[in-house]
């Protein structure tokens, strides 16, 4: 069979074409921009990319289009397909249809930590010798891929709340029919398409309608905003974690299950989230059948994603790192977090607000709280449709605006002294700021 996927070159429909390849399909896609990475690891798989939508690629006539949320009406290959009654279907609804039918799926939603959280857990499984098969919104460095498919029964996916298609505004994880769903948190967050924090616990209560009675929730037990969609209606046993009600942790790292102890967890990752992530994946893999204390060894082994205070080099004795962050809420445990670990040491917190909810500003006013931990602030703002320096303006001259890149990082490496820390903070490539800060800093 072949599917042509349209948008292929985003994180999920990526992985989406690579998993399928991988099943035998013979995959083609296009994108407005096929580039690096993703366009070379596909291109490795022997899977042929086209860049742009022109109408011409009807003629590949598959047997199947698999359409990315990237795609619009207007769009001139779409609207062929349209006209002429082509089938087409939904990367999530292909995938759930096709290729996640017979698994026991593992999903993680949640407003922040789904790629970490999912990451954990898939590491768990196979550190147990499960070989899980997973999809992940990011390179999880135990395994140096974001897709696989395996004979294995388990699947981890990333559960998304985004929209899934033009043609189907419901959230992508209502296709996916967990058996086992962490709720890791929920906040407002994708203004772009939901108008409040109620649209989007209302899309959290229709994927609780889809997990079995005889799957497991694993809720974080902080969230009143969970609370609110479990008592919508829920047909599932319930786990919570991060309160007395279930799991728990201490300062010390020992790791509880309503009081009584499970082991200890030996790791070297930042942060009270992680820690919080890591008892959401406990959880969803005892669910599966792997004992605490092979799933604590595991965690032990842990390596994170890429882009989650990534150290990208160190020059001259200043560290930059590459960080996901572009919530408030991630940008405070982030930033937090490397506090923790440099003590008094000067961190400059350079952000990109870049998420289509940042970019609508949104949540512009909680900006200066997150960033209270960071020495200074430089704020790129380019693009931008509101007033970056005025939403700065109570940090005072601890803020730094500017809309060119390459006056930010002249301002960047001006400031910066042997010891320090720089960490930028973006959802996207910031322009490669990272490698043009690093040879600028040497």
């Amino acid at each position: 069979m072949h599917i042509h996927i349209l948008g292929i070159c985003g994180t999920f429909m990526g992985g989406i074409a690579a998993i399928a390849k991988q099943s035998g399909f013979r995959v083609t896609g296009c994108d407005a921009n096929v580039y690096p990475p993703m366009s070379t690891q596909l291109e490795a798989q022997g899977i042929e990319l086209i860049s742009g939508f022109g109408a011409e690629q009807l003629e590949l006539n598959p047997d199947m289009y698999v359409i990315g949320n990237v795609v619009t009406r207007g769009n001139a290959l779409m609207e062929e397909i349209l006209n002429r009654n082509l089938p087409y279907v939904s990367g999530p609804q292909w995938l759930a249809d096709t290729l996640l039918r017979d698994k026991w799926v593992l999903g993680v939603a949640g407003t922040h930590g789904k790629t970490t959280t999912a990451s954990m857990l898939a590491w768990i499984l196979e550190h147990a010798g499960l070989n899980p098969g997973f999809l992940i919104g990011g390179v999880p460095q135990n395994f140096d891929i974001s897709a696989r498919i395996t004979e294995s029964p388990f699947f981890v996916i990333e559960a998304d709340e985004y929209d899934t298609a033009f043609f189907d505004k419901r959230s992508k994880f209502v296709h996916y029919h967990p058996r086992t769903a962490i709720l890791n948190n929920l906040e407002f967050d994708h203004a772009d398409i939901f108008a409040d924090l109620n649209a989007i616990e209302t899309q959290f209560h229709h994927l609780v309608r889809t997990v079995p009675g005889n799957g497991l929730i694993v809720s974080n037990g902080r969230e009143e905003s969970l609370d609110r969609v479990l008592a919508r209606g829920c047909w599932t046993p319930v786990e919570c974690f991060g309160s007395e009600r279930g799991w728990q942790i201490d300062a010390d790292n020992r790791v509880t299950l309503n009081g009584e102890l499970q082991g200890t967890l030996n790791w070297e990752l930042l942060g009270e989230h992680n820690r919080m992530n890591a008892l959401a994946a406990l959880s969803a893999a005892r669910h599966a059948g792997v004992p605490v204390a092979l799933g604590l060894a595991a965690l032990s082994e842990f390596k994170n994603v890429k882009r989650r205070m990534e150290v990208r080099g160190v020059v001259n004795g200043i560290t930059v790192y590459d960080d996901f962050a572009h919530h408030p809420t991630a940008i405070d445990t982030t930033v937090a977090g490397l506090r923790h670990k440099v003590g008094q040491a000067k961190i400059h917190a350079v952000l990109e607000p870049r998420s289509n909810t940042m970019k609508l500003g949104v949540m512009k006013d909680a900006l200066p709280g997150s960033l209270k931990n960071a020495d200074r602030v430089f704020c790129y703002s380019g693009n931008l449709g509101w007033d970056a320096l005025g939403a700065l303006a109570p940090m005072g001259d601890k803020a730094i605006v500017i809309d060119d890149l390459d006056a930010l990082i002249e301002a960047i490496a001006a400031a910066a002294r042997p010891g320090d820390h720089i960490l930028v903070m973006s959802n996207g490539g910031f322009g490669g700021i990272h490698d043009k800060l690093l040879k600028r800093l040497s």
